[in-house]
């Protein structure tokens, strides 16, 4: 039985996965790599779980990583298979059992409410912050899903390198893109990034565990 602390289950669906069958493999792949690269920067196992044909789960420990581990998951995702995005429903709540070989049988309560908010997401939106605590959280996912949604391949790229803590600068990235320091700029800019430091820095320094009691 795992320890009543907050966590986070990021639960995910393709879309447009019935009109582009053939990119269903490698939106998969990309999601699951992005996962454990995510993971390993971080030295958390997300435990990457497919499930219900088009759908996907992830568990984060840290609360904290929640919009981190949103943007980066959605910007390896279109860096990778442009052709296809994902939705992915936050929820935020205890965990009762963190499942065995893999989330397949995991269960509590932010199971629940992460697959029922995203069977309820809608058509519009990308991404849902499943939490009343904190309850300004689900505005910035709001405005966040805003942003990614118009992401090009090429932004996508740099921002998965911009959130990778263990790079530090934009020569780094430009040397990883092989492009211009000026160009890893551009994208980035264009990509909005700059408007997702404070959003960022609220949510990792946000005491989930304070406000749950």
């Amino acid at each position: 039985m795992s320890a009543q602390t907050t966590k986070v289950v990021l639960s995910g669906d393709l879309i447009g996965s019935r009109e582009s069958p053939v990119e269903v493999a490698p939106a998969f792949a990309a999601l699951e790599r992005g996962a454990a690269r995510f993971g390993a920067a971080w030295d958390i196992d997300l435990r990457f779980t497919r499930f219900r044909g088009d759908g996907w789960q992830i568990l984060l420990t840290n609360p904290r990583l929640v919009l981190d581990a949103t943007i980066f998951l959605t910007a390896s995702l279109t860096a990778a298979v442009p052709k296809l995005s994902t939705r992915i429903s936050a929820g935020i709540g205890t965990v009762d059992s963190e499942g065995s070989a893999d989330l397949s049988d995991a269960s509590g309560p932010a199971f629940f409410i992460s697959g029922d908010h995203l069977d309820h997401i809608g058509k519009r939106r990308l991404v849902v912050a499943a939490s009343t605590t904190p309850d300004w959280l689900p505005a910035i996912f709001d405005l966040v899903a805003e942003l990614m949604s118009g992401w090009t391949q090429a932004q996508a790229e740099a921002v998965v390198l911009a959130l990778d803590p263990d790079i530090d600068t934009h020569d780094d990235i430009a040397k990883r893109l092989k492009i211009t320091r000026q160009a890893v700029q551009s994208r980035l800019a264009s990509a909005g990034f700059g408007s997702f430091d404070n959003a960022l820095a609220a949510v990792r320094n946000a005491d989930f565990e304070a406000m749950r009691r």
